[in-house]
This record gives structure tokens, sequence and C-alpha cells, in this order.
């Protein structure tokens, strides 16, 4: 039975605007992860009212990254947010070679970043990089496919159940493998644990606070981006 051509028409716009929507989400992921690596050796601290959390300032993109695989997750399903992580994962692989390529040539007199001032701001990048490509992998991974437990074990209900359930499990499985990897044998065991307590409930607000905005936005695409079959 052939389909009317209005109905054809209405799902062509559908199928291209869900796939610009695939790719607005996609670069959102891959800059936010971008920028955590690169601004990741400053230290700041947050004041939250209750809690002054001391924590990277690469931390502060980095919740994005998990609000927007959950959002493909749910929308696009468990293999298109698979791809995304996986091309965040050479995106870095990117950011870390042209770092390295920056510093093999010497800066000119007039230049506003001397080598110096180079060298001393990226010159953990090999380490920084490699170990958040190390924690990024792992908790990215395990936050679509626990997300996707949970869309199965719910039927494709209770949505805030699968967003935060996921994020909690990866965020600490993130945090944890992050602060090991750069500075166990630099910081004593208490600066360690202090370090990933920190960042790891500074992950959860953010985790809470993105709740409803996937809620939102769910409910603004509603009648222009079909809901992933639960696979």
């Amino acid at each position: 039975m052939k389909l009317p051509q209005y109905l054809l028409i209405t799902m062509d716009r559908n199928n291209s605007f869900k796939d610009q929507f695939y790719l607005v989400l996609a670069g959102i992921f891959i800059a936010s992860l971008v920028t955590c690596n690169l601004i990741a050796n400053k230290f700041v601290t947050v004041d939250f009212g209750f809690k002054v959390f001391i924590v990277s300032a690469g931390i502060l993109p980095y919740p994005l990254t998990f609000l927007v695989t959950d959002l493909i997750s749910e929308l696009y399903g468990q293999k298109k947010a698979n791809l995304v992580v996986f091309s965040g994962f050479i995106a870095s692989l990117f950011v870390l070679l042209f770092l390295w390529l920056g510093g093999q040539f010497n800066a000119i007199p007039s230049s506003i970043v001397d080598d110096v001032t180079y060298n001393s701001v990226f010159r953990n990048a090999w380490r920084l990089i490699a170990a958040s490509m190390v924690a990024y992998l792992f908790a990215q991974f395990i936050d679509v496919r626990i997300f996707h437990f949970w869309k199965r074990l719910t039927n494709g209900k209770h949505l805030w159940i699968r967003n935060n359930g996921s994020t909690i499990a990866s965020q600490f499985v993130d945090t944890t493998l992050v602060i090991c990897i750069l500075f166990l044998g630099v910081w004593d065991n208490d600066q360690i644990i202090s370090a990933i307590i920190d960042g790891w409930l500074f992950k959860m607000l953010m985790a809470f606070l993105d709740t409803p905005i996937i809620y939102g936005i769910l409910y603004l695409l509603k009648d222009k981006i079909d809901i992933a079959h639960i696979e």
C-alpha cells in the first residue's frame, strides 16, 4: 500500500530534523569532552552554600556529556549512544596529537603565548588525557549500558530512574579512575578520597539537576522525534 504524498513529506521532514538534532547533540558532547581535558589542570572551589566543593575545572562541563548520552540513548537507542562515545574518544586523541605537535615548534618572540607558558599549561596533557580517556571509556559505556538496563526493566517508564541510576554508577567509576590514575603516589590517601567524594557528589548534584532538563527536552520533541524502541 502506497503512503499518501503528504505523509511521505512529513516523514522526510521528521527524519531530517531527527538527523540534525543527533548531530547537534554529538557536537555538544564532543565539545564538552574536549573542553574538560583542556581545562582539567586547574582546580577550583564551587560554593553551593551547604558545601564548598574542591574540584577540577574540567568537571564543570563534564555532566553535559552524560546528559547528552542519556538523551541520545532515549531518542536514538544504544548503538547511536555508543557511536557518540567512540567519536568522543577519537576526537580526544586528535586533540592530544595536536597539543603535542604544537609543543614541537618554538614560539616566535612576539607570540602572546611563549614556550614556557604553553608547556606549563599542557605539560600534563599526555597523562591527563590518558587518565581521562581510560575513565571516560569505562564510565560512558557503563552509563549507556545501565541506562538501557533500567529502560528494559521498567519497560520504558520512569525516565528519572534510568537517568539518575546510570549516572550515579558511571560517575563514581569515572571520578575514581581519574583521581587514582593521576594522583596515586602523588597525593596522600586522605586527599585522594576527599577528591573522589567531592567530584562524585558534585556530579550527582548536576545529574539531579539535569533530570527536569531531559523531561523538558523530550516534552518539546514529543511530536518531532519518535522515542527509540527498547533494545
